[in-house]
């Protein structure tokens, strides 16, 4: 069965919002529920140890979160010729697609 070219997303911010984003899946993904799954938990360590320490600013999550990306892409038994090109164009697409999210604010209490 051939995998879906997107993969549609929902998640939930602290204060509330919802933001709902469809990511261009790459053409050899082999499991977009991997992915899903992959996702999801790397969101939920994220905002578990955010919430726990409560002082992380989003410079400090972003800049942790790009180190780790470039770990496995250097973990990854390949030329980085080919591994570093395929990073970018991942996180830019994801970038891209992240641009395009539709996003929903909680009500704000006022009746």
């Amino acid at each position: 069965m051939a995998q879906p070219s997107t993969l549609p997303y929902r998640a939930t911010t602290s204060s509330g919002e919802v933001i709902d984003v469809t990511f261009d899946l790459h053409a050899e993904t082999r499991s977009a529920s991997d992915v899903t799954e992959l996702l999801t938990a790397l969101l939920g360590a994220l905002d578990e140890r955010v919430t726990r320490h409560g002082n992380v600013s989003n410079g400090d999550v972003m800049q942790a979160l790009a180190m780790a990306m470039a770990l496995r892409v250097a973990m990854i038994p390949a030329p980085r010729t080919v591994t570093e090109p395929l990073a970018r164009e991942l996180l830019d697409s994801a970038l891209s697609a992240a641009s395009y999210a539709q996003r929903v604010r909680p009500p704000s209490g006022h009746a």
